[in-house]
């Protein structure tokens, strides 16, 4: 390939050039088939919608790592609402956090909009155990806790992008609720299926776009059917983070008929893998801290061989996302962590097992604004663009270039 190309980085851009023979990886753009017409036929065809005695709806929404251009389609959703004869006080939204930390004013009226000052936003915190109510254990351990409030209102909705997930399959849909609504133990409980501690290593069917076979997803399914009943809109999002397309569902096969049709977008059929790999985790807020631009990390060594060298530029505004898991890395070694998280999982060990096997494989450089001393502790090297042009320019073996590692999965 020729040119020049544009790195994702935050909120800018990176460019440098490529070696005419890199190989560009890359996902397909789905085409735009919603608009506010079609949106609002959508919610018309909903029978839910139609019921008589319906005065008291909740709406959950992702947080501002999963953005679904809520600011358009949320006054949307409320006009249909109240148009529907539900007055503005009986319309509650949810902030599905999970173990995220809270949003500031500001980043709420960013992420939802003038939606934000027009109606009542609920920011649960998940280790505030008095408000959430357990629905039951599930056959691997999950003491499944929810948020109590949920359970007052007449329709329940969730409004989200579906996306791949690294190790919960697909992220969207049933995981607003949770892990998304979940209380903080219960989360911690599902999330440590993530880890085989026979192995000492990521449970093998945990990956993205797996549901079967998939102990982490399977803990999820069996979780969604304790879940109250609700309408779920699922978006379909392109790079440039505009929602291409809308569904709507109640069971949990429409969840995944959705998954395959992102499938069709997102999932690669690429076999080759490349002595160097450089890629963007898709800039803010794909890669707003480690743990989110992880994710795309995580995509982009699936490209690279053993023994080769992955380059990622990763902004990471607000840092780690967990402070904690510095302490982690400092633990000493994949043992060590394995070891320690027997007497109890940690909040994002998970990433941190995932993050050394990786850097055990293959050499990883970071342009990020993370210090150099922390990209050290995860186990690899911090770079500027300059040393990543001069990478591209001396490598003798394959290149290939992925722009948007947060799309694109094998």
């Amino acid at each position: 390939m020729s040119g020049v190309l544009a790195m994702k980085y935050g909120s800018r851009d990176i460019t440098f050039t490529p070696q005419k023979n890199t190989t560009r990886l890359s996902h397909s753009e789905p085409p735009s088939s919603i608009n506010p017409d079609i949106f609002r036929g959508l919610l018309a065809a909903e029978p839910d919608f139609r019921e008589a005695d319906i005065s008291d709806v909740g709406i959950v929404v992702a947080d501002k790592t999963r953005l679904c251009q809520y600011p358009v389609y949320l006054p949307l959703l409320t006009g249909y609402l109240v148009e529907s004869g539900i007055r503005p006080s009986g319309i509650t939204f949810y902030i599905a956090y999970g173990t995220h930390s809270r949003q500031t004013e500001q980043e709420c009226m960013e992420s939802y909009g003038e939606t934000y000052k027009r109606f009542r936003f609920v920011h649960p915190d998940s280790r505030a155990v008095e408000h959430y109510q357990t629905l039951g254990t599930t056959t691997r351990g999950t003491s499944a806790r929810i948020y109590s409030e949920l359970y007052r209102h007449d329709l329940l909705i969730s409004f989200g992008a579906i996306l791949h997930h690294y190790f919960a399959g697909y992220g969207g849909g049933r995981k607003l609720l949770f892990p998304g609504l979940g209380a903080y133990e219960s989360i911690l409980e599902n999330h440590r299926l993530f880890l085989d501690f026979e192995s000492h290593s990521m449970a093998s069917g945990c990956r993205s776009g797996q549901l079967d076979h998939n102990p982490l997803a399977l803990d999820l399914e069996e979780i969604n059917e304790m879940l109250p009943p609700r309408l779920e809109l699922y978006a379909i999002l392109n790079s440039r983070k505009q929602v291409c397309e809308i569904h709507s569902g109640t069971t949990y096969e429409h969840f995944r008929e959705v998954c395959r049709r992102y499938d069709h977008y997102f999932r690669s059929d690429e076999e080759q893998q490349y002595d160097l790999v450089v890629a963007s985790a898709g800039g803010y807020p794909k890669d707003i801290n480690f743990i989110q631009a992880h994710k795309s990390i995580h995509n982009a060594a699936s490209f690279v061989k053993n023994g080769g060298k992955l380059v990622i530029f990763a902004e990471c505004r607000d840092g780690t996302g967990n402070p904690d898991i510095l302490d982690i890395f400092s633990w000493g070694g994949r043992e060590a962590i394995f070891d320690r998280l027997r007497a109890g999982y940690l909040n994002n060990a998970g990433t941190v097992v995932a993050m050394l096997e990786k850097t055990e494989r293959m050499e990883i450089r970071m342009v990020t604004s993370l210090s150099e001393k922390e990209v050290k502790l995860m186990g690899a090297n911090k770079c500027s663009s300059d040393d990543v042009q001069k990478m591209i320019d001396t490598e003798g073996g394959s290149v290939a270039v992925l722009e948007n590692a947060g799309m694109l999965y094998r």
